[in-house]
């Protein structure tokens, strides 16, 4: 009975200990409050010192008097926020936004209860590191345009905010990549990051999300990657991502039923723009405006606001299909990844007009594809297939994965296919004989080996190799089995093999070290060289081993390959082209030698470094071997091309690529004599229209501070010229025009790109440029009155008036020579006694 009489004391004793407990919280939250009113400039209305916090205005309270809201939300206060405002422990909502608040912010670390923050447009100046630590039932959170703030990260504590559904810190000093934590957040239906520094990829898990409104434009240094993970976030509704450096192509986003704005301009997007983009009917705005996008202009429906002017390279400015050619190489881009290398080399609808890695025939068929060497990765598309006039086809050295298409063996005229150095798999297709193939350096391809057509040397036997018909080597293709003294008399007969292999190498390779380069074993006197194809994508550059072969040398194991794949010549072959070495056909001399030149009998000429027997001591013979081992694995368009080699007893002779424009020596002490060139009034009109071009867009000729595809001033021009519309944008913006001025800078921007057209007969002669401009200059007027000020000139007056009234003044109206300008209507001056109408490189001197 005790026992039972003491618990209601008990109780009693607990009850009064929560009263003292809530009694103290209760104060701790009074004096918080009261600390937050002093801070305040000016005092918020209806709060006061002299009364409960709980009474201020805009406070709420629970039932025990704990604070459990604060608004002060637009009302132009300023001061700073208490450290020790994180101990009101039941707050919920927290809205400060729209003031001038400043100083740190105070840890919010713990408060289990708050839902709501709202501390957006004010010039808080830190955010402590346990921020997010704890906000365990936090639902909205807003911290945009706080633009003092120190660079921070996105913390993972915030993944304790599993409610999370609005996150908002645009123009907040948010710097490095996203965290790929977004799969804790299954209610997160706005992300708002616009304005920050944020670097890196997407993350991955933004895919699924129920993600809505995703706005990450305008970083300071761009987002990167792909925008590949939008195709599976299929509750988008708003999606800006323009002004960053996203690459590669738009996916599939038909998923996405309630897209109503895309904005995707100025990034790096390249490929052709999805069909399925176009049919989206919750669609409304789009911007695809500065890209690299390819393939045919997009048509969206009426009722989409669409802009895609800017540096897209579309096949053509109005809707249509692309030459069937364009759209293979489009179609073997996509396999690629839509490389941005090749949307910056593959602009307009001609593949045969001046398309990087390209080569085409007089009758405009594509014969030679060379991506050698250009870090390519992705597969190899079967629409090469559809290149039926392709002759060459060079792969080597990239990425690649995959297979090699079965309907590569279906080209009627491929005589190369060159896959060395990637990553392919799977079997290889069944090429004709005439086809030279060459694969080392993928050790997972092969496991079926083509039936024929292997060139020598470059279809090395593999240990997963199999027969043609698939079967594995040395396993009968019957069900019958095999007898013991059958696998013994195999595997006696491979020793056997092994061993005279292992023989016959090593007295090779010791007959090799003896002789160190081996003689040319001569063929046939009288024997014509023949070119199967020298080969690169420009300039003979690309990577790919040029070959000159003898017509009856075949597979003659006598004809010896150095490493890197030129062949040797005989001497006979090289007396033949080059007239016996005749001194009519000598190019040059150098210090160990002379170089002539020769000519095939297709009338490809050739250049011969022929090394004199009697010069070739030590120092030359380490010259020449030198010389065989870098350029044999050299491949560059300013290099000339090493073509092969000849070794006749002491004489040691290399064939180049011949250089029709002559030696440096030529053109610097010979012009008087020779290379006729004269230097025209065609080169002034192009250095003019470069002028214009930098007068209207105040950018330099040449700018290495901007990327490549922008760097060369006339080039990146002409792309702006495609669309009218893209001009304005490309204008200095310092010319502050009009719209009467920009008509006139659209007559200038015009005769720019007809000065600088890329054939000298294609540009206008100066007089033309004069009647073009004349129209322009009379109607020009001073904008400022303080030109008019300092130098007297009248703002009525047109530019032509004004200079001949300030010439009068300055005493400098002969440069007219006495003629006046309205006789003339040009302000060139007239030329100097003695200059001829037009001058050469003599002249030039």
């Amino acid at each position: 009975m005790g026992q039972l009489r003491s618990l209601p004391r008990l109780t009693a004793i607990m009850f009064s200990v929560l009263i003292t407990l809530s009694s103290f919280a209760t104060a701790d939250d009074a004096a918080v409050m009261s600390k937050l009113l002093a801070a305040l400039t000016p005092a918020p209305s209806g709060w006061s010192a002299t009364t409960s916090c709980c009474d201020w205005k805009n406070v709420g309270c629970d039932s025990s008097n704990r604070v459990t809201s604060i608004n002060l939300a637009s009302k132009s206060i300023s001061g700073t926020l208490p450290s020790d405002l994180g101990s009101l422990t039941q707050l919920t909502s927290l809205s400060l936004q729209q003031n001038s608040f400043s100083g740190p912010l105070p840890s919010l670390a713990n408060l289990s209860f708050l839902q709501e923050v709202y501390l957006d447009q004010n010039d808080f100046t830190s955010i402590p590191p346990n921020f997010f630590q704890g906000l365990t039932s936090l639902q909205t959170f807003s911290l945009d345009d706080n633009s003092n703030l120190p660079t921070w990260t996105i913390p993972t504590e915030l993944t304790q905010a599993t409610s999370l559904a609005r996150f908002y810190a645009s123009n907040a000093s948010v710097y490095g990549s996203l965290p790929d934590i977004f799969a804790s957040f299954p209610s997160l239906k706005d992300l708002r990051l616009s304005y920050n520094n944020i670097t890196g990829p997407l993350p991955k898990s933004f895919g699924g999300s129920g993600i809505q409104n995703l706005w990450l434009n305008n970083q300071q240094n761009g987002i990167s990657g792909t925008i590949d993970v939008l195709s599976s976030m299929t509750q988008l509704s708003q999606v800006w991502l323009h002004k960053n450096q996203f690459t590669g192509p738009i996916p599939d986003l038909s998923k996405c039923t309630s897209l109503f704005d895309l904005q995707l301009r100025d990034n790096q997007l390249t490929g052709v723009v999805p069909a399925l983009l176009m049919s989206i009917s919750s669609l409304k705005n789009i911007s695809l405006s500065n890209n690299e996008l390819q393939g045919p202009f997009p048509e969206f429906p009426n009722g989409v606001t669409s802009t895609i002017d800017g540096t897209n390279s579309f096949c053509k400015n109005t809707p249509g299909l692309c030459d069937s050619q364009v759209t293979t190489l489009l179609e073997v881009a996509a396999a690629l990844g839509y490389p941005i290398k090749l949307a910056n080399a593959w602009q307009g609808n001609n593949a045969c007009d001046g398309w990087s890695f390209i080569t085409c025939d007089p009758q405009g068929k594509i014969t030679i594809v060379n991506f050698a060497k250009q870090g390519f990765s992705g597969t190899i598309s079967p629409a090469f297939g559809n290149l039926t006039s392709l002759r060459t086809l060079a792969l080597a050295n990239n990425d690649l994965t995959g297979s090699i298409p079965d309907k590569l063996a279906t080209l009627p005229d491929l005589q190369v296919l060159d896959v060395s150095n990637n990553n392919l798999n799977g079997s290889i297709p069944k090429f004709a004989s005439t086809v030279k193939f060459t694969w080392t350096g993928n050790p997972l391809l092969g496991t079926t080996t083509p039936s024929s057509g292997s060139g020598a040397g470059t279809l090395p036997t593999d240990s997963n190799s199999t027969t043609p018909s698939g079967s594995p080597a040395g396993t009968a293709s019957g069900g019958t089995q095999v007898s013991p003294g059958m696998i013994a008399g195999i595997v006696i007969a491979v020793v056997i093999f092994v061993v005279a292999v292992l023989f016959v190498s090593i007295k090779c390779y010791l007959g090799k070290r003896h002789r160190k380069f081996g003689k040319v074993e001569n063929p046939e006197d009288g024997v014509e060289v023949v070119k199967n194809g020298i080969m690169g994508g420009v300039n003979g550059y690309g990577g790919v081993p040029s070959e000159l072969q003898s017509q009856s040398s075949g597979d003659r194991s006598d004809l010896h390959v150095f490493e890197g794949g030129n062949v040797a010549i005989s001497i006979q072959v090289l007396r033949q082209v080059t007239n016996n070495f005749s001194e009519d056909n000598i190019l040059g001399r150098g210090g160990f030698g002379v170089v002539y030149k020769g000519e095939l009998h297709d009338g490809t000429k050739i250049a011969v470094k022929r090394m004199e027997s009697v010069a070739v001591g030590t120092k030359g013979m380490n010259e020449f071997q030198a010389e065989i081992a870098v350029l044999t694995k050299v491949r560059h368009r300013h290099l000339v091309a090493l073509l092969g080699y000849c070794v006749n007893g002491n004489e040691r002779l290399l064939v180049y690529e011949y250089m029709p424009q002559g030696t440096l020596t030529q053109h610097l002490f010979d012009w008087p004599e020779n290379a006729t060139g004269r230097v025209t009034t065609k080169v002034d009109v192009y250095a003019f229209g470069v002028v214009l071009m930098e007068l209207i867009t105040g950018r330099r000729a040449l700018d290495d501070t901007v990327p490549d595809e922008r760097s060369h001033l006339v080039t990146w021009f002409r792309r702006v010229q495609i669309n009218k519309e893209n001009i304005p944008k490309a204008i200095d913006q310092t010319l502050d025009p009009n719209e009467e001025t920009m008509e006139s800078i659209y007559k200038v921007a015009e005769l720019a790109g007809h000065c600088t057209a890329r054939e000298p007969y294609q540009r206008p002669d100066m007089g033309h440029a004069v009647n073009i401009l004349s129209p322009l200059v009379e109607q020009w007027k001073p904008t400022s009155h303080e030109a008019e000020e300092s130098c007297g000139i009248d703002l009525h007056m047109s530019l032509p008036q004004a200079l001949q009234r300030w010439q009068a003044n300055e005493g400098t109206s002969t440069v007219f020579n006495d003629i006046s300008y309205s006789q003339t209507q040009s302000s060139i001056p007239s030329k100097p006694s003695g200059f001829a109408d037009s001058f050469d490189s003599m002249d030039c001197r």
